[in-house]
């Protein structure tokens, strides 16, 4: 089926910029939207950015200015750029997809999640 593959998080000093990409691999018919959520220690997991096949953008209010979602459709892939990070930013961040199956129903699909730190 669907497969998300992430790339690895990371360490970083407060103030520094890191870059997460995710591809989509398997019987995807079409992706409709790409996106990242992150859960923090004890917290639920949240919406950082999605971007749609046809471009739009939804960024949750603490990351817009910082954060930048893209995607390269003919790879299946999701990128976030990460700028400013902030230790509020430590969080295991999660790709995420919302696709049609070739049959036309809709699925979902999740990563494994990376691990984000960001030290003070």
């Amino acid at each position: 089926q669907v497969q998300l593959v992430e790339s690895e998080g990371g360490l970083v000093q407060a103030g520094g910029s890191l870059r997460l990409s995710c591809a989509a691999s398997g019987s995807i018919g079409s992706i409709n939207v790409m996106g990242w959520y992150r859960q923090g220690p004890g917290k639920q997991r949240d919406l950082v950015a999605t971007i749609s096949s046809g471009g739009s953008i939804n960024y949750a209010d603490s990351v817009k200015v910082r954060f930048t979602i893209s995607r390269d459709n003919a790879k299946n892939t999701v990128y976030l750029q990460m700028n400013s990070l902030k230790p509020e930013d430590t969080a295991v961040y999660y790709c995420n997809t919302r696709f049609t199956y070739p049959s036309g129903r809709f699925g979902v699909s999740w990563g494994q999640g990376t691990q984000v730190t960001v030290s003070s």
